[in-house]
């Protein structure tokens, strides 16, 4: 149906404009709102009566890229932020050249009856259903995507800082590829991961989905990741009673993915800029269930897994066997970087302590596990130092049998359990060699972070036994981020 006119009024003193808004005059009732069938606005300028008496309220609001505007008598409001309807339009010569002379336009406008009839038919079925966003709404959040906005860039897409009309701080992330399910799938997969919640993990506020565009909304956090607090100079400051917490709350929100929440989530990228801190220093997982999300048409041809080189777990890096304890590896890699404040892999080191783990192993073989810790960190509890590294190293044996759960690991932590003794190195640390320095690294890294596959799917990783010339550490356990 057709909606109200738009009136774009002219006058001597404005010349040429460029009509940026549509204006709607609400009148209000008990029981209603109803749109006026007809409205008149200017295109900027102080307030003016036109010849045929109409009067035109004044529009002087300085308008950025992506810009939502109420005037004080909230009689219309404009947004620049969505489709334009009349993009560079020259007001003077729709005017015919003449000046104090209304210019008419009609446009069809989708009441709000309508839309939610369409959402309705699209989470038919769905019995958790996600919030969503119109992808005007979130242009207008970021300043239309603005490049200051941008907080960084993942394996699944660019994250901007955002803030929604009622003032909530948000973090927006656009999938890099669009998804090839079907809107419904996508918003039955959102659906299922917005029911995912607890105190360590990030809240997805929910998502847009308009044409090929997929975008997932989360609570903006502060702090950032615990990889810039951990490695960036200048960054934040965690002594060691902070750094324990946040062990022990990585640990609750994997066990809760694991154990405890409904549907079984294995995360499948547990690494430090994985994990956000609030405003008190509490850790969060984020991207938690996003994978299933990611473009996978080609599972089941797809030679690649989705991870990080550096955090993966040796089973999955080489024959694509996904289980929870590829998690578990990844948190005993992400437990050691909390306890030394480095990264996994540091090429500027001396030659034994370029991999952590590998020089992890090499101070707890020679009962000198302190020297591992932090610099910065001027006190520090010995004992829960060494249980850390002890439950570090048990999370990352070769064997997923052999790494405890998580649940396993917060009984450790805590002290409800024993930390077992583990008295040899990894086969991945002693059975290949490594001295190659080939092409695997920067040929595939950035492949295997940017991809997903399914749980079957081998990876074209090569290995090679004791004696042969392919590098198997660097596969393994280099390039941490």
């Amino acid at each position: 149906m057709l909606g109200p006119s738009f009136n774009c009024d002219q006058h001597a003193n404005t010349g040429t404009a460029t009509c940026r808004m549509v204006g709607i005059n609400f009148t209000k009732n008990k029981e209603q709102r109803i749109a006026d069938s007809s409205f008149a606005i200017k295109c900027g300028g102080p307030p003016i009566r036109s010849t045929d008496q109409i009067s035109y309220e004044r529009d002087n609001e300085t308008l950025g890229p992506a810009t939502y505007f109420m005037t004080s008598t909230g009689r219309w409001a404009l947004s620049n932020a969505g489709n334009s309807e009349l993009k560079d339009f020259d007001i003077r010569r729709a005017a015919g050249g003449g000046s104090l002379i209304a210019v008419q336009r009609q446009f069809k406008a989708q009441k709000r009856k309508q839309q939610k009839a369409l959402e309705d038919e699209e989470f038919l079925g769905i019995d958790t259903r996600p919030y969503t966003f119109s992808y005007s709404e979130l242009r207008a959040a970021t300043g239309d995507f603005c490049s200051s906005n941008k907080l960084g860039e993942g394996g699944f897409g660019p994250v901007y800082k955002g803030t929604l009309e009622d003032e909530r701080v948000i973090a927006v992330k656009q999938l890099s590829v669009a998804s090839h399910q079907g809107k419904s799938q996508f918003v039955a997969e959102i659906a299922t991961i917005s029911a995912v919640q607890h105190r360590n993990l990030v809240k997805l506020y929910g998502c847009c989905i308009e044409g090929d565009r997929r975008l997932l909304v989360y609570e903006y956090l502060e702090n950032k990741s615990l990889d810039q607090a951990l490695f960036e100079n200048g960054s934040l400051y965690l002594d060691w009673p902070t750094r324990f917490q946040i062990c022990l709350g990585v640990a609750k929100g994997l066990a809760y993915l694991h154990e405890e929440s409904r549907v079984r989530i294995v995360h499948r990228d547990v690494k430090a800029s994985n994990i956000l801190l609030d405003s008190e220093l509490n850790p969060k997982i984020s991207d938690f269930g996003l994978a299933k999300l990611y473009d996978d048409k080609q599972t089941h041809i797809n030679t690649r897994v989705a991870g990080t080189i550096g955090y993966l777990a040796p089973e999955y890096a080489m024959r694509g066997h996904l289980t929870e304890k590829a998690d578990v590896f990844g948190f005993g890699v992400v437990a050691l970087e909390i306890v030394s404040g480095r990264p996994n892999s540091d090429e500027s080191l001396e030659e034994d302590e370029i991999y952590l783990l590998e020089w992890a192993w090499q101070l707890h073989e020679n009962k000198r596990e302190t020297e591992l810790v932090d610099a910065n960190l001027s006190e520090f509890d010995v004992d829960e130092v060494k249980k850390v590294i002890g439950i570090a190293l048990l999370c990352t044996q070769t064997s997923p049998g052999l790494r405890p759960s998580m649940s396993r690991v917060i009984a450790m932590l805590t002290g409800d359990a024993e930390v077992a003794t583990v008295t040899s190195r990894p086969g991945y640390l002693t059975d290949w060699k490594f001295k190659d320095t080939t092409t695997f690294m920067t040929d595939h890294s950035s492949q295997m972070q940017e991809s997903s596959v399914g749980t079957s799917t081998a990876t074209t990783t090569n290995y090679s036994p004791l004696g042969a010339a392919t590098p198997m550490l660097s596969d393994i356990i280099g390039e941490g981020r």
